[in-house]
């Protein structure tokens, strides 16, 4: 059996030579890097993307009051009120996102 060595990359010590090589390619301008070896994404490509299926954001506990009414709303749609909750509050907050952006 092997075992699996992870590392974050907090974890990783820069030497002297590594910290000069990467100062370095940070102030390369953009013009003077070749991308020849990566395809552009065109207007297709982001028409089909979809967002990564394992990604979770980061849930934070809190206390809400609600009115009584909504609550009951939504536990009335059956089980997982809460998500139901999350995904109304995070569809108002894209949508005003979106329309400042605009």
């Amino acid at each position: 059996m092997t075992k699996i060595a992870k590392k974050a990359l907090s974890e990783i010590r820069l030497n002297a030579a590594r910290k000069r090589r990467l100062k370095k390619l940070a102030d390369k301008p953009d013009n003077e890097i070749d991308f020849s070896d990566i395809p552009e994404l065109g207007e297709e490509f982001w028409r089909k993307a979809i967002r990564n299926p394992f990604y979770r954001p980061v849930k934070k506990q809190l206390t809400l009051r609600l009115d009584a009414d909504v609550i009951a709303w939504l536990r009335q749609q059956g089980k997982g009120y809460q998500t139901r909750a999350n995904a109304l509050l995070r569809a108002a907050m894209l949508e005003d996102v979106n329309e400042k952006a605009s």
